[in-house]
């Protein structure tokens, strides 16, 4: 059986979408829609790419980007209803800033693109759409602890950041007795917060991504402590503590 050509099959997607929205005879769920109802699933279903190949599946993460591809689809054609963009002038933008962000493949410089050289085409980009602060473009929807670390990125490159591991030490250090000694709980949460920031920040000056170090501690406690629920046979929560703790070991030890 003959495959159809690529470019078809997005045709296909962008009719189907079409005729979701339309008034006559399309989902009822879908044409209730906006762009805020959908931005949820839009950021969950990234969130499924990364676990699909945090898993190793290939099947899973074809299907995944095609829902996450899904989501791009519904957000151009609600903008095009709106007189505001088509899904072809989200191509065209995505493939004119790759080409602008990559002179020395698509331009006449030459030389290779590192991390400081991307940051300095994305400030002229920022620039361009009249972002005059450090902070600007930082999206307020990203997950808190890798907004954290990208707005301290963007303070170090301004000249302002520890000099060393151990300024962000000593932070952490004094945000855990504020935590300890606030006086009522909304000020305890927000040195929580200030405790936290500092952590980012402590673990970006040993150049480690503060989110993909946690999602991996997330995945080892979870492994672990599922281990110790096999072991325990189904009497874990009627343990001790110190029984929990000894079966903690033994998952460890297992590893």
């Amino acid at each position: 059986m003959n495959q159809a050509p690529r470019q078809s099959q997005i045709d296909r997607l962008l009719a189907i979408m079409a005729q979701l929205r339309s008034p006559d005879g399309g989902c009822d769920w879908d044409l209730a829609q906006d762009f805020r109802s959908i931005a949820p699933y839009t950021i969950e279903e990234a969130y499924e790419v990364a676990d699909a190949i945090e898993r190793s599946d290939m099947d899973d993460l074809r299907d995944e980007l095609g829902d996450l591809l899904l989501q791009v689809v519904f957000h151009a054609r609600m903008a095009q209803e709106a007189g505001n963009f088509e899904f072809e002038d989200v191509v065209r933008s995505i493939s004119d800033k790759m080409e602008a962000r990559h002179p020395h493949i698509f331009g006449a410089e030459t030389g290779t693109m590192g991390e400081i050289r991307w940051e300095n085409l994305k400030e002229i980009e920022r620039s361009g759409k009249g972002q005059t602060s450090a902070m600007d473009g930082v999206a307020l929807a990203l997950p808190a602890l890798m907004r954290a670390e990208k707005l301290q990125k963007r303070a170090a490159r301004t000249g302002f950041d520890w000099p060393d591991p151990s300024g962000s030490r000593d932070k952490i250090l004094e945000e855990i007795e504020e935590v300890e000694t606030a006086a009522s709980e909304a000020h305890q949460a927000e040195e929580a917060g200030d405790l936290l920031f500092a952590v980012v920040n402590y673990v970006r000056a040993h150049g480690i991504s503060a989110e993909e170090a946690l999602r991996a501690a997330n995945a080892k406690f979870e492994k672990r402590f599922r281990r110790m629920e096999h072991l325990a046979k189904g009497d874990f929560p009627d343990l001790s503590l110190d029984g929990q703790e000894k079966l903690w070991q033994a998952a460890k030890s297992l590893e």
